[in-house]
């Protein structure tokens, strides 16, 4: 069993300080060794997470832009890892600040070291720091899904940059942090609901507005291709399922029994919605889906994230059911709009995250957020603490706004910028942002037909469809 903190830290609250002087004094007398072992392995667990999204979008997308969604993924990593460093840590979690954004009291993690963080007394700065990089880093991840076939890579990049300056930390800073303005009302957001889902929902579809329908693209069908690989999809799957108990488990930012609560029923809503998912594909095509599971778990962990560690297990299977069914029906959002969100991260993640953001106003309970022995909440509505739901609006409806209007400011301002167009040329777009913006390619070799009688003067193709199949690729579709 790991040893408990032997004393209590002794330094300045409220203000950023050295942390300690690890040359005079043992700085790991006020921590908890198991504590420490499990947040640093959840922090692995979500930056695990991040290629898993880009291997999720890798799959939904076609073949010929499927290597630059992983691309994006991991420069995510890279470019945010640098940004959370230089100033986002500080913008987010510093101990001093307004009700919206905090200070650089922590600029280049200065001072952050073995003083308690602003998340838990039981972590030190430079722990908390790293296991919320993490969150940093997969939300304009997800958001950038939106550049699927026809944004360019340099722009998406910076625009990761400025968008988590300026939309992820405020976000994080309010719903997070304790002088944050929704902290303070008493808005419930255990792991990322509105933080990480709704504002990388919201940015996605103001990103989807800004580039512009692909070609080809159509109201009424879209852009019907099929997801070009869907291992990759259950790959992405697998990736996001796995570090999903370091996301929401780790939230708890202690090794407790409130971290295993947030693991439980973080399981019980993907396995509720990915069949629920299912079902609902299955009354159309009568037919089994793997994506339909897939995108389904992924709507239940989306709408759990929120209340993880505030909602028992029995709730989580109507987070897992409503998830499920409101995400799925959320697809043909965009249709209705207009506006070509070619991954649906908008009805996963925005509708996702908003509904989970309800369903803790509803079925948050003061006993399980006390598991931890610190947290006391008023509850949901379990508790008959009705106001909750409302102030869980607020914060969902702020956060996507704020998410919106801003993702729109920034993309239009850059647009004007020489050298940072958003969108792709046509020649580009035709080809491929795989070969026209990165110059690789996801497999090995590049189809340049699928009939060899085009590519054989004079051949006559065979009569028979059993011979056709010996001559031709693996379909007759238009290669994408």
């Amino acid at each position: 069993m790991s040893a408990g903190p032997l004393e209590e830290y002794a330094g300045v609250s409220g203000i950023a300080d050295s942390g300690g002087d690890s040359l005079t004094e043992d700085l790991n007398i006020y921590y908890s060794s198991g504590d420490f072992a499990w947040i640093m392995t959840s922090a692995a667990l979500v930056l695990l997470m991040i290629p898993g999204v880009g291997f999720f979008y890798s799959g939904l997308a076609r073949r010929k832009s499927a290597l630059s969604l992983i691309w994006l993924s991991l420069m995510s990593i890279a470019v945010v890892g640098f940004q959370w460093f230089f100033w986002g840590y500080s913008l987010a979690f510093s101990h001093t600040g307004s009700a919206y954004i905090g200070d650089l009291s922590n600029f280049g993690l200065m001072k952050v070291l073995g003083q308690p963080s602003v998340g838990s007394s039981k972590l030190p700065d430079i722990l908390f720091c790293l296991y919320q990089g993490m969150f940093a880093a997969i939300t304009p991840a997800l958001a950038i899904g939106a550049a699927a076939d026809r944004g360019r890579m340099l722009p998406a990049l910076v625009f990761i940059f400025v968008w988590s300056t300026i939309v992820y930390d405020p976000i994080a800073y309010w719903t997070w942090n304790a002088n944050g303005w929704s902290f303070i009302m008493g808005g419930l957001d255990f792991a990322g609901g509105t933080p990480v889902h709704i504002s990388s929902g919201a940015a996605a579809l103001a990103y989807s507005l800004m580039l512009g329908k692909r070609t080809g693209y159509t109201k009424v069908s879209g852009l019907p291709y099929r997801p070009h690989n869907v291992t990759h999809v259950v790959l992405g799957t697998v990736f996001l399922w796995v570090g999903w108990f370091g996301f929401n488990g780790g939230s708890a930012l202690a090794a407790n029994t409130r971290a295993v609560m947030a693991c439980v029923v973080t399981h019980i809503a993907a396995c509720v919605g990915g069949f629920t998912w299912c079902l609902l594909d299955y009354r159309l095509e009568k037919k089994w889906s793997t994506v339909g599971f897939c995108s389904g778990a992924i709507a239940g962990l989306v709408a759990i994230t929120p209340g993880s560690g505030f909602v028992p297990p029995w709730s989580a299977v109507v987070f897992g059911v409503v998830g499920g069914i409101g995400c799925n029906f959320a697809t043909k959002i965009k249709f209705l709009i207009g506006v070509d969100d070619a991954l649906d991260v908008f009805a996963e993640h925005a509708v996702g995250g908003i509904i989970g953001n309800l369903l803790t106003g509803l079925f948050a309970a003061d006993y399980i957020a006390h598991l931890d022995g610190a947290t006391e909440i008023a509850g949901g509505w379990v508790n008959h603490n009705y106001v909750q739901l409302g102030y869980q609006l607020a914060d969902s409806v702020a956060g996507f706004s704020y998410s919106f209007v801003m993702t729109c400011v920034i993309l239009f301002l850059m647009n004007l910028v020489p050298g940072l167009s958003l969108r792709a040329t046509a020649e580009e777009e035709e080809m491929g942002l795989d070969d026209g913006q990165l110059g690789e390619f996801a497999y090995d070799y590049v189809e340049i037909t699928r009939n060899i009688n085009d590519i054989l003067p004079g051949f006559t193709a065979p009569a028979s469809s059993a011979d056709a199949q010996s001559f031709k690729g693996e379909s007759n579709e238009k290669t994408v």
